[in-house]
């Protein structure tokens, strides 16, 4: 759980309006123009060249750091290889202090902040100037960068215009060209004096010693040029093997990074160029290369982590993560920030300093779909998540409701104990729009579901299923929410396998998937979970396992055999069990589909896809489909559709703060469409939009797909006599 000065932050950035407007402005008009840069360009194709490129890198990390270093060497460059960060910032400060240097220009360096060199030179009296024009803001400002690639990007022209003013004691009008042009003013004696330039680099490329910086402003160029000693500062994961290795990344990095085809400039540093003196002298400069572990080296280490070397520092993830656009980076808390952040902040720093930022993920893995190093993010963090759960243990409440959650029949009988106690609360309705005292926040913004009277598992009983000839069986998992709270899903699912000639059972040892123990990082009662569910489904005796929750679904698929790999019977159960498993949409469309027909009578839908059906699942065309082949229906689709909705389980009550402002984009966008009913394929989903619809406009619905298909064809299933 997240600390109080953590939330505070979150709380804090949160109430800054121009920070809110400063990302959201960006966010909204990123995706459009991301798409917009890779038209005509095979996206997958590039990715799943620079994951070939960067993890053979990776893999072959020490002999491509001797090839750098002799071809570099033979080129007339110094390299040193750096253990630490310390160990990087004293050769440079002995370096300085041989050479007599008395001012530095850097251009932009992330390696450089990672290990707050800055700090380290201007503590020996040394004037360390930023020429990069968002690390220049940030240095007057006093901050660090928010964000990898677009350092300023959390600031407007008018904070901009003040912090110029000043820094200059005049005035300065919040113009961006006249900004633009103050910052060349002020830096270009900057470049003249300095003896001394430090740069970063987006590639070290091991077979010609090559250093590339991809540029949108010409300060790189003359960081690297003018001064006579100059300190390229390089983290390992940035090499790579080949010249032509490197057009692969160029594609993707600024299309990907500020979605343009490509950068202003593409500097390329093979060996010391010549160094004018003013006097006159000319000679060859001075030219230092650091390449720096820091890290880097127990990250790949890690079977886990080894991805991260596929990282190519785009900072996509950040672009399109639903928590940065509301927050920004600087409540991260180090420098790195974002998804990406959060996991080289726990090898960088320290397990301890990011243990609050991985708190942040929604697990929505939007990063993850636009990630050109094809990196699971989310999943990383998911595994920092459980690794902190194993050494640090669970606040006492959250511990206390998952051990509760992963005894089944204390579970169960709770709920049923609560469908009766909720009366006064529920008022005769569905939902509950009002809780007492100090719980009353959870209903502020939205209602919550009820508890169903009669759980699914009891109302499974009464259903008959008259199939003269089954083709099949299928063994349905309810999950907890279609099973207590949204029985009528279940009812859906089975009306439809029936129609396609399959028996349903549901198998009463069933329970909890143990998403919310995973996502927790609780893995203990994780594995208890998923050992319960594989000996209950009992996947061996049936045709197909079927879900009606991606969570669930995912869980089935993905989870079990992960948790019980080390247990040879458990394991070949769970490969059976994940084998046959499939979400309800897609099951029903393998299958065939449905027979067209319906109701026939008027209703427009929009769709809502679920963050684990459709990038998890990659299903997404199939429920379309199907709900497109009943009468009557008009589907709209809504801006965003695949946007989180901001549920994303425990999240919603750990950050409410956030859920709700990322709920309230979704209400907006489903407004927007003039329908009358949002179809969802996710409880969890159903739950988030269907409370906050209930508060903003209760004339929407929202209905799960299996219901809404049972619904408008009138097709019942046959309830046998008690």
């Amino acid at each position: 759980m997240a600390d109080k000065e953590f939330k505070k932050k979150i709380s804090e950035a949160l109430g800054n309006d121009v920070l809110r407007g400063a990302l959201g402005r960006f966010g909204d008009a990123y995706s459009s123009a991301r798409e917009k840069a890779y038209e005509g360009y095979d996206f997958p194709s590039i990715r799943e060249n620079i994951v070939k490129v960067k993890s053979y890198a990776a893999s072959h990390l020490d002999e491509m750091i001797e090839q750098f270093e002799k071809a570099a060497t033979a080129r007339g460059a110094k390299v040193y290889r750096a253990a630490t960060g310390e160990d990087a910032k004293n050769y440079i400060k002995e370096l300085a202090k041989r050479q007599g240097v008395k001012h530095i220009v850097k251009s932009k360096s992330m390696a450089s902040e990672e290990i707050l060199l800055n700090k380290a030179l201007m503590a020996e009296g040394i004037d360390v100037q930023e020429t990069d024009l968002g690390e220049w803001i940030l240095q007057l400002a006093g901050q660090h960068p928010s964000h990898m690639v677009m350092p300023a990007i959390h600031m407007t022209k008018e904070e901009v215009a003040d912090i110029f003013s000043g820094h200059l004691n005049r005035l300065s009008q919040p113009v961006i060209t006249e900004l633009v042009k103050t910052a060349r003013n002020e830096l270009r004696k900057k470049f003249l004096e300095a003896d001394m330039g430090i740069s970063g680099a987006n590639m070290a490329i091991a077979e010609t010693g090559t250093l590339m910086m991809v540029t949108n402003e010409g300060n790189a160029r003359l960081t690297s040029t003018l001064p006579p000693v100059h300190v390229f500062l390089v983290g390992i994961e940035k090499l790579v093997p080949k010249f032509e290795d490197a057009t692969h990344i160029l594609q993707a990095l600024p299309r990907s990074a500020t979605a343009q085809q490509i950068t202003s400039y593409v500097s390329m540093v093979t060996g010391p160029t010549p160094a004018y003196y003013a006097d006159g002298t000319v000679k060859d400069k001075e030219f230092h290369i650091i390449l720096m572990d820091n890290g880097r080296r127990k990250m790949y280490d890690d079977p886990k982590f080894k991805k991260t070397f596929q990282c190519i520092r785009c900072a996509s993830c950040l672009n399109v993560c639903p928590a940065f656009q509301l927050v920004g980076g600087h409540v991260y808390g180090h420098i790195y920030t974002g998804g990406i952040g959060t996991i080289l902040t726990n090898f960088f720093n320290s397990e301890n300093d990011a243990k609050n930022p991985q708190n942040l993920c929604l697990q929505c893995g939007k990063c993850a779909e636009v990630c050109p190093g094809n990196l699971d993010i989310p999943e990383m963090i998911l595994e920092l998540r459980n690794r902190m759960g194993e050494k640090q243990g669970l606040p006492f409440t959250q511990k206390f409701a998952l051990d509760v959650v992963s005894n089944r029949r204390l579970f169960h009988s709770l709920l049923r104990v609560a469908s009766k106690a909720q009366k006064p609360l529920t008022k005769g309705q569905p939902v509950i729009r009002h809780l007492p005292l100090f719980l009353s926040g959870m209903t502020e913004k939205k209602s919550l579901p009820a508890v169903a009277d009669v759980p699914f598992r009891d109302v499974f009983k009464t259903i008959k299923q008259d199939i003269k000839k089954p083709k099949g069986k299928v063994a349905f998992f309810g999950g907890c929410l279609i099973d207590f709270v949204y029985p009528k899903i279940g009812e859906g699912v089975i009306n439809a396998l029936n129609e396609k000639g399959y028996e349903v059972v549901f198998p009463e040892g069933q329970s909890c998937c143990g998403a919310p123990a995973t996502y927790m990082g609780d893995r203990k009662n994780a594995r208890k979970l998923a050992i319960m569910n594989i000996e209950a489904l009992d996947a061996e005796n049936a045709d197909y396992v079927v879900s009606a929750c991606p969570t669930c679904t995912h869980a089935l698929k993905e989870s079990f055999p992960e948790l019980v790999h080390d247990d040879p019977a458990l394991a070949a159960r769970a490969a059976e069990l994940s084998k046959k498993s499939s979400d309800f949409s897609k099951l029903i469309s393998d299958l065939g589909g449905l027979t067209p027909g319906g109701d026939g009578i008027p209703l427009k839908i929009t769709y809502h896809d679920s963050c684990h059906l459709k990038r998890k699942m990659g299903v997404y065309a199939e429920q379309r489909k199907l709900l497109k082949d009943t009468a009557g229906i008009q589907l709209i689709e809504m801006k965003e559709a695949d946007r989180c909705c901001g549920f994303a389980g425990s999240y919603s009550i750990k950050f409410p703060e956030l859920s709700e402002p990322i709920l309230e984009r979704k209400l907006a966008n489903i407004e927007a469409t003039g329908a009358d009913v949002v179809a969802v394929d996710c409880p969890g989903c159903l739950m988030q939009i269907a409370g906050g619809l209930d508060k903003r406009n209760p004339n929407i619905k929202v209905v799960h797909t299996a219901e809404l298909l049972w619904e408008k064809r009138k097709k019942t299933p046959k309830k046998s006599k008690k």
